[in-house]
C-alpha cells in the first residue's frame, strides 16, 4: 500500500489491471529524440510500484500522444542503423494488427460459449436430455426419428421434470411440478451470479458500456477490465441470462471484449506503457463486442478486429443454423408505401416508452443508490427473480427466453408453420406456393393475441427494475423485445383490418382479397428497432444491425423511419440515452462531444476569487526544503501544484508539477533527507560539505502546460478539453505569471451542470492573474468506485 497526498493506492493485487508503472512516461528519458526535445525529462528508470495514474483518475492525453510520438521517432532513427532494428521497428508496426487478431479470436470464442452455455441452462429449467445432459431441448431432439412436424419439441429423449419426478407429463400435478422446478432452477441461477460477482468481482456487474464509455474518454478504473472481472462476467453472464430475468447479453459483451483487450495489451510494451495507445485497442474491442461501434481512428483495426470475431463465432455456430446473427429472418413480401404509417407509429411509440423507460430506470437506480435498499443487493435480485419467473410461468410467451420470443415474433407465417401466431381460420380461395393469404383470426390467434398483450406489459414493467441490479445485463434483447411485442400485436391487427376492409380507399388497389399483403413480423422487427433505438438513441448504427437480421436491403426504409422517428420523440422527452443518463447518476467524468455548453460564461467567471480564502499552493523556485513540500502534500489533496519562477522583469508561465511522481523521486534518489533543499533546474548546483543531497524533480515537471486567457469563453474551453484531452489547463490573465491567484472550481459532467472539480487559489495582491481550470473528477480515498454497478448501495466514494 501507498499513499500519497491523501489517495491510498493499492498495488498488491496484480491481476486487476496494475497501475502504470512509471515507465509508461520515462521510456527513453529525457532529451533530445532524433532532433525533437521532448515535453518531459522524467527519470531514467521506474520505481516498481509506483503508478503513473492514480485510481479514478484521468490520463494525460497530451503527454501520452507526445510519448508515443517520442518511441516512434526513436524507432525511426535506430531503423535507418541496422537490419535487426529495422526488423523490430516493423515487428512494431504489426504488432498493433496482431493484436487486433487476437482479441477477435479470443472475444469471438467467448461470445460463442456464453450463447451455448446460455441456451442449455435456460433449457434445463424445463426438463432435461436423457442421452446426455449437456444437450439443450433442441440439439436432443434433432437425430429423433420420432418427432412430428406439428410437436417437433417432442421427442422422447427429452423429457419434462414433472417426466422426470412425477412420471407424468400432463395433469395439475405435472404442471405444479414443472413450475416448481422453473422457480427453483431460476432463483439458484440468480443467487450463483450475485454470489459470485459480490465475492470475487463487484465490476463484473451492470452492463459495462457507460463505464467503457468513461474509460475511452480517459477515466481509470483500476480493476475494470482485469482477469477476475472477465472471468466473473462471462461466468455470471451466462447465469444471470438462463435465470429468465429480462436482461440481454449484447452490453455486457462489449465490456467481456474490452477485458480481453486490456489483458492481452500486457503481450505488447508499447500498448502496455501507454493509456492513450491502450484506448485505441479498448475501442476497437468495443467494436468486437457489439459491431455498431467503430471509432474513426482505429477503423480498419476495429473493422479486423470484429471480422476475426464473426468468423470465430460462424465456426463456432452457436445459433445451429449457420448464420452470424441471432434473429436471422427473411420476409418475402413486399412493404407499401402506406405501411409507412403503422410503422411511424410503431417509432413514436419507440420513442415514448425509451423516455420513459429511461426516466423511470433511473429512478428506481437513484433510489437503490440513496435508500436502504442498496444494502441488500442478493436480496434484491431474489426477489426480482422470483417475481419474475412466478409471473412468467403461466405465459408460454414469457416463459421461454426473451431470444426465442424475439425469433417467434419476427417468424414470417407459411401454410406448413404450427405455431399458435400463425394458426389463421380457413376461407375458401386459391393459395400458391409456401405463403398463404391473408385470413382471419382464429380462436387460439386471438388467446396468442391476449398472452402478447400480458407479456408486453409485464416485460415494460419488469425491466425497469431489473435493469441495474447487481449481476451482469443488457438491455438490447428486453428493449428490442418490448418493441417486437408491440409491433406484432399492431401487425397482427392492421392485416385482420385489410382482410375485414379490403374495399376502404386506405388497401383498395394493393390488399385485394386473396392476397398476402401484410407481414406481422415485419412490424415486429421494426418495433423492436423503434424501442431499441428510443432507449440508446441510436440511428445509422441501429439500421444497420437490424439490416443484418433481414438479410435484404429492401425493408431499409421502412426501419430508417422507425428508427428516425423513435430518436425524434425521444429527445423531445429527454435528451439523454440511457447509457448517457447511467453515466450522469455515476457522476462519471465523461464530457460528450455532441453536447454543447449552455452557459454564456467565461473562463473567469467559473472561479470563485473570494477574499479570506486559502492561499494558492506552489512550489517555489528557490528555498522549498523536502519537509516543506511533504507539508504541502499532506495538508492538501490536489494532484499538482504550480511551479513559480517570479520575477517581475521577466514574467514567465508557470511548471505543473504532476504530484503522484513525487515520492517515485524521492526513493530514486539517495541521501535525501527532510531538510534536503528541492531543485527544478536542469543542473542543480553542488551540495555544500555535510549538507544533504538535494532533491531534484526537474523530471517531473510539465514544461508545456496548455493556457488559456482569463477572458476565453467557456464554450471554447470545454472545446479544448474535449478535442484535447487535458486534465488541467492554466488560465493567465495577459498571459503573465501573477502576483495575484485565485480559487477555481470548474464545470464537467453530463450537461455540465456543474460537477464540481476543486483546484486551489486564494486571493492576494492586485497585479496579474494565474489560475488553475481542472475538469477532471478525481475520486481518492476509495479503493473501489460506489456506483449502481457497485454492490453495497452506498456512496463511500466523493468526487472532488
Amino acid at each position: 500500500m501507498l499513499d500519497i497526498a491523501g489517495a491510498t493506492l493499492d498495488f498488491s493485487s496484480p491481476d486487476d489491471l496494475p497501475p502504470l508503472d512509471s515507465s509508461s512516461a520515462i521510456e527513453g528519458g529525457g532529451g533530445i529524440v532524433n532532433g525533437v526535445p521532448k515535453l518531459m525529462d522524467p527519470p531514467d528508470e521506474p520505481l516498481q510500484g509506483v503508478g503513473m495514474y492514480e485510481d479514478f483518475n484521468t490520463i494525460d492525453w497530451v503527454r501520452e500522444k507526445s510519448k508515443d510520438r517520442d518511441r516512434h521517432r526513436e524507432i525511426a532513427g535506430k531503423s535507418k542503423e541496422s537490419i535487426w532494428a529495422l526488423i523490430k521497428g516493423v515487428c512494431d508496426a504489426l504488432s498493433g494488427w496482431l493484436l487486433m487478431l487476437l482479441v477477435g479470436l479470443m472475444s469471438g470464442a467467448l461470445a460463442g460459449g456464453i450463447d451455448i452455455s446460455a441456451h442449455w441452462m435456460t433449457d434445463l429449467k424445463e426438463g432435461l436430455c436423457l442421452t446426455g445432459f449437456w444437450f439443450n431441448h433442441e440439439h436432443c431432439c434433432w437425430t429423433s426419428n420420432e418427432t412430428t412436424f406439428q410437436d417437433r419439441d417432442r421427442c422422447p429423449q427429452w423429457k419434462s421434470w414433472a417426466e422426470v419426478i412425477a412420471g407424468t407429463g400432463t395433469g395439475p400435478l405435472a404442471y405444479f411440478v414443472n413450475y416448481l422446478m422453473y422457480v427453483c432452477w431460476a432463483l439458484l441461477f440468480s443467487l450463483l451470479a450475485v454470489s459470485l460477482v459480490k465475492a470475487f468481482a463487484p465490476y463484473a456487474c451492470g452492463s459495462g458500456i457507460p463505464e467503457i464509455k468513461t474509460i475511452l474518454s480517459g477515466f481509470i478504473i483500476r480493476g475494470y477490465l482485469g482477469k477476475w472481472t472477465l472471468v466473473i462476467k462471462t461466468v455470471t453472464l451466462v447465469l444471470a441470462v438462463a435465470s429468465g430475468l429480462s436482461l440481454g447479453k449484447e452490453g455486457p459483451l462489449v465490456h467481456v471484449a474490452c477485458c480481453c483487450g486490456n489483458i492481452l495489451c500486457h503481450l505488447f510494451t508499447k500498448y502496455r506503457k501507454n493509456e492513450a495507445k491502450r484506448r485505441e485497442v479498448l475501442s476497437a474491442a468495443a467494436a468486437v463486442g457489439v459491431s455498431y461501434y467503430f471509432p474513426l481512428k482505429t477503423l480498419w483495426r476495429s473493422f479486423f478486429a470484429a471480422l476475426v470475431a464473426a468468423f470465430t463465432l460462424r465456426s463456432i455456430n452457436p445459433f445451429g443454423n449457420s448464420r452470424l446473427v441471432l434473429f436471422y429472418v427473411e420476409f418475402h413480401n413486399p412493404w407499401h408505401l402506406l405501411e409507412l404509417v403503422p410503422f411511424i407509429l410503431l417509432g413514436i411509440f419507440g420513442g415514448i416508452w425509451g423516455a420513459l423507460f429511461i426516466r423511470a430506470n433511473i429512478a428506481w437506480c437513484r433510489r437503490r443508490k440513496t435508500t436502504r435498499l442498496g444494502h441488500y443487493p442478493v436480496l434484491e435480485v431474489l426477489v426480482v427473480t422470483a417475481a419474475t419467473a412466478v409471473l412468467a410461468f403461466p405465459n408460454e410467451y414469457t416463459r421461454i427466453s426473451t431470444s426465442e420470443l424475439i425469433s417467434e415474433l419476427f417468424n414470417d407465417c407459411s401454410l406448413l408453420d404450427s405455431s399458435k401466431l400463425c394458426d389463421y381460420g380457413n376461407v375458401t380461395g386459391n393459395q400458391t406456393g409456401n405463403d398463404q393469404m391473408d385470413r382471419p383470426a382464429s380462436g387460439r390467434l386471438t388467446i396468442a393475441m391476449l398472452q402478447l398483450s400480458l407479456a408486453l406489459v409485464f416485460k415494460m414493467l419488469i425491466t425497469v427494475v431489473t435493469f441495474g441490479m447487481k449481476v451482469p445485463s443488457g438491455l438490447f434483447i428486453p428493449s428490442m423485445a418490448v418493441g417486437a411485442l408491440a409491433g406484432r400485436l399492431l401487425g397482427v391487427g392492421v392485416e385482420q383490418l385489410a382482410f375485414y376492409h379490403h374495399d376502404w380507399a386506405l388497401f383498395r388497389g394493393w390488399c385485394s382479397p386473396g392476397t398476402d399483403c401484410i407481414t406481422p413480423g415485419l412490424y415486429a422487427m421494426v418495433g423492436a428497432a423503434a424501442c431499441l433505438g428510443g432507449v440508446t438513441r441510436m440511428t445509422v448504427s441501429l439500421v444497420v444491425i437490424m439490416f443484418e437480421l433481414t438479410g435484404g436491403l429492401e425493408y431499409i426504409v421502412p426501419l430508417m423511419a422507425a428508427a428516425m422517428t423513435s430518436k425524434w420523440v425521444a429527445d423531445a422527452l429527454g435528451r439523454e440515452g440511457i447509457y448517457d443518463a447511467h453515466i450522469r447518476l455515476n457522476g462519471y467524468p465523461f464530457l460528450e462531444a455532441k453536447e454543447e455548453f449552455d452557459h454564456k460564461t467565461l473562463a473567469m467567471d467559473v472561479m470563485r476569487p473570494r477574499r479570506g480564502e486559502a492561499p494558492l499552493s506552489v512550489l517555489t523556485q528557490d528555498g522549498m526544503t523536502v519537509q516543506d513540500a511533504d507539508a504541502l502534500i499532506a495538508n492538501t489533496t490536489y494532484s499538482g501544484f504550480p511551479h513559480l519562477t517570479v520575477d517581475l522583469t521577466k514574467p514567465r508561465l508557470p511548471l505543473f508539477n504532476p504530484q503522484t511522481p513525487l515520492e517515485n523521486a524521492r526513493q530514486r534518489q539517495e541521501m535525501v533527507m527532510g531538510t534536503s533543499p528541492i531543485f527544478f533546474i536542469e543542473h542543480a548546483p553542488p551540495p555544500l560539505r555535510d549538507s544533504p543531497a538535494p532533491l531534484k524533480l526537474r523530471s517531473i515537471m510539465d514544461l508545456s502546460p496548455i493556457t488559456v486567457t482569463d477572458h476565453t469563453s467557456m464554450d471554447i474551453v470545454v472545446d479544448i478539453f474535449r478535442k484535447l484531452g487535458l486534465r488541467q489547463c492554466l488560465v493567465t490573465h495577459n498571459g503573465a505569471t501573477p502576483e495575484n491567484t485565485d480559487h477555481l472550481r470548474a464545470l464537467a459532467g453530463d450537461h455540465h451542470q456543474e460537477r464540481h472539480s476543486e483546484v486551489h487559489g486564494s486571493n492576494g495582491q492586485s497585479g496579474l492573474g494565474l489560475h488553475i481550470l481542472q475538469m477532471r473528477l478525481a475520486c481518492r480515498d476509495a479503493p473501489r468506485m460506489n456506483s449502481v454497478h457497485q454492490l453495497t448501495g452506498e456512496e463511500n466514494c466523493a468526487f472532488s
